[in-house]
This record gives structure tokens, C-alpha cells and sequence, in this order.
């Protein structure tokens, strides 16, 4: 027999190796989506819970409230800590599950946690300036926690886009700000090689994207632009890879859970008061006035060199949203002397819900704390 005829011959046998596997995965897929279909077709929209944490309002106005979040342990630090969410998304990304609660994680290691939750901004908010927020919704949370606990200042940390708006609150008002933590929070918006700055405008401008004729369109910004916008800075992995991945999931209702308490965070978007997201796009996006000391916040102006008081800068490796590098700028900028960057090796969003991170974060945060009581 030729060689060639030995290839030949063996070929029947080769293909029906490959169309056995074939048969074989394919059924296993079929099961593995059977048994998914089962799991998801038996759970219900009240086990989908995020913002797991006991809670209690402490303080409204309009649509703002202030949660205090029960204390898990009986000795506390003695000064409160404030967390300053972004206006994109839901804040509770910081307590989404149990096992993957940043403010959980705090409580038990003896912090005394409030968290301001935005609302859901209507028709009725679309003139909402950067001064409402910061000066009027910030500065009244701050001053009741002031005013409850006898003090003269609060602990502040500012998540994301709240991060900013926490470097704005601090230059304002530093005598009401004991210690400032910053986490994934841009700072220097010329970052021309990030999607995000890119499609905001830090390059082009007002060419990039029109502010102004969008938000006299719309009035307020609706949070399914936002969330596409997000989407399609990573379509393939955000748009198509984790639903193709999803029959792996779906085999596992733990597993399924997760995934669909994430998907209910992603997409339960508040939309954005217009005159709020019309002035953070022009002056921070299109032209970086926060680290040239020209933003104004109503009739102040933000110089993040009155931060004096002690900074933690906590930022993520891997962050496409905020690069490392945008967020470690902070440093040339502010006039404290006691400054500390700590990464991480994450995402953005693994900076909430990575079991290794949710390991050493809280701790990072308490201790350095502690230290300055």
C-alpha cells in the first residue's frame, strides 16, 4: 500500500473521530442549555438582588438619600465615611452580593458607612447644575453628618466619576474633610489613547461630540445612550462574548445569579440631568479645566491645590474606563503631604466584585484610617 493510500485510508476514520466529538459536544451544549433553561425559567425577579447590605435612610431632599448602613461591629472608628458614588449607574455596585460587598467588608472592619444614592433624575431635574450636586446635595449630606455626630469633619470616599466630584467638594470645603480616598476617579482627562476620553471629547472637543445641541434635544440625557456608550467601548466583550459564554453559566444557578445581578446593575441606568452632564463634558472631557484650576462650581473655583488633608489614591491596573495614569495625576496637583497610590490588578468593575480585591481593599482603606483618627 502507498503511503498516499495509507492517508486514504485512514481519512474515513479521522472524520469519524472529528463527527463523533462534534455529536458529542454539540449534546452536551443541548444539556448544559436544557438544564440552564431550567434554572432560569425557575428563578424570580426578588431573588435578583443587589444592595444587600441593612440600611436605613437618614436623610432626603428631592430625589437624594443619605443611607446609613447597619453596623456589623459594636466599637466603630469614630468618624463617619461618606461614600460619593458616580451619577452613571446605580451605587450599589459597592454592595452588590453577599461575598462581594465592598461596604460590608467595611462594617465589619469597624467603619461607620453612609452612602448617598442619587434617584432617578425626571423631566423635572433637567437644570440641575454641577452646583446643585456638589455645593447643595454633597455639602447637606456632609454638614447632617456633621451636625449628627458633633464633628467638625467626615471621612470621604469618592468612587469613579464621584471621585471627581469628591476632589471638588475637598478643594471648596477642606475644612469639613478629615481624609479623602479617591478610587478609579479621573483626574487628567487628556488621555486621547481611552475610548471614553476619545468619544467624550478630550481630543476634538466640541467636534467629537456636541453637548450642547444633544442636551437642548433632549433635556436630560437618557441612561440607555450612557449604556451603550459604555457597551461599545469593548462590543465584542461586553456585546457578544459573555452572552456567548452564558450556556456555560446558566448550568449553575449561583452562577446565574451573579450574572444576572450584574446585568441588572449594568443596565439600571438613571438618565442625566442635561445642564449636569452638559457642563462635566465641556469643562472636564472636552477641555481639562480640573487640573488648571478653572473649574467653577456656582460662583467658586476648584484649585485641588487647597486639598491639604490626607489622600489615598486607589486605582485599577487594567482600568479601560479611567487609565491608571488619569487617576495618578492627582499627585502633582493637590498640596497634601501625606499622599498614598495603592493599585490593584483589575478592571474597573473588578475593583467592586474580584474576590482578591474585595480581600485586600477594605483593609486598605481601615488601616490607613485608623492611622489618621
Amino acid at each position: 500500500m502507498s503511503l498516499l493510500g495509507g492517508h486514504q485510508a485512514m481519512l474515513p476514520f479521522a472524520l469519524q473521530m472529528g463527527l463523533e466529538d462534534l455529536t458529542q459536544e454539540y449534546a452536551d451544549l443541548t444539556e448544559k442549555i436544557v438544564h440552564g433553561m431550567d434554572n432560569l425559567s425557575s428563578l424570580r425577579e426578588e431573588e435578583i438582588i443587589v444592595g444587600v447590605t441593612p440600611k436605613e435612610a437618614v436623610y432626603q431632599e428631592d430625589k437624594v438619600t443619605l443611607y446609613r448602613f447597619e453596623p456589623k461591629v459594636k466599637k466603630t472608628l469614630s468618624v463617619p465615611l461618606l461614600i460619593v458614588y458616580a451619577l452613571v449607574n446605580r451605587p450599589f455596585m459597592v454592595d452588590l452580593q453577599e461575598g462581594r460587598s465592598l461596604v460590608a467588608n467595611l462594617l465589619s472592619l469597624g467603619l461607620d458607612v453612609y452612602l448617598i444614592d442619587w434617584g432617578y433624575p425626571t423631566r423635572s431635574d433637567r437644570w440641575l447644575t454641577l452646583d446643585d450636586y456638589i455645593n447643595g446635595y454633597i455639602n447637606n449630606c456632609v454638614d447632617f453628618l456633621r451636625d449628627h455626630y458633633e464633628l467638625d469633619k467626615i471621612n470621604l470616599l469618592g468612587v469613579c466619576q464621584g471621585g471627581t466630584f469628591s476632589l471638588c467638594y475637598s478643594s471648596l470645603y477642606p475644612e469639613k474633610v478629615q481624609n479623602l480616598i479617591t478610587m478609579v476617579a479621573p483626574v487628567n482627562f487628556d488621555m486621547p489613547n481611552t475610548l471614553l476620553n476619545a468619544r467624550g471629547g478630550c481630543t476634538l472637543g466640541p467636534e467629537a461630540i456636541d453637548v450642547d445641541l444633544m442636551v437642548e434635544a433632549l433635556g436630560n440625557i437618557p441612561g440607555d445612550y450612557l449604556n451603550i456608550e459604555f457597551l461599545m467601548l469593548k462590543p465584542l466583550q461586553l456585546g457578544y462574548q459573555k452572552y456567548l459564554d452564558l450556556p456555560e453559566i446558566m448550568g449553575s444557578r449561583d452562577k446565574l445569579l451573579n450574572f444576572l445581578r450584574m446585568e441588572k446593575w449594568i443596565f439600571d441606568s438613571p438618565d442625566q440631568a442635561g445642564e449636569t452632564y452638559r457642563q462635566f463634558l465641556k469643562d472636564f472631557y472636552q477641555e481639562n479645566k480640573l487640573i488648571k484650576g478653572e473649574v467653577m462650581i456656582g460662583d467658586s473655583r476648584v484649585d485641588l491645590s487647597n486639598i491639604t488633608m490626607p489622600v489615598l489614591n486607589l486605582y485599577a491596573e487594567k482600568d479601560h474606563l479611567v487609565p491608571p495614569s488619569s487617576s495618578l495625576a492627582l499627585e502633582e496637583y493637590i498640596s497634601s503631604e501625606d499622599y498614598t497610590a495603592k493599585s490593584f490588578p483589575v478592571g474597573h468593575i473588578g475593583m467592586y466584585v474580584s474576590g482578591k480585591v474585595q480581600r485586600d481593599l477594605p483593609p486598605t482603606i481601615v488601616d490607613w484610617l485608623k492611622v489618621r483618627e
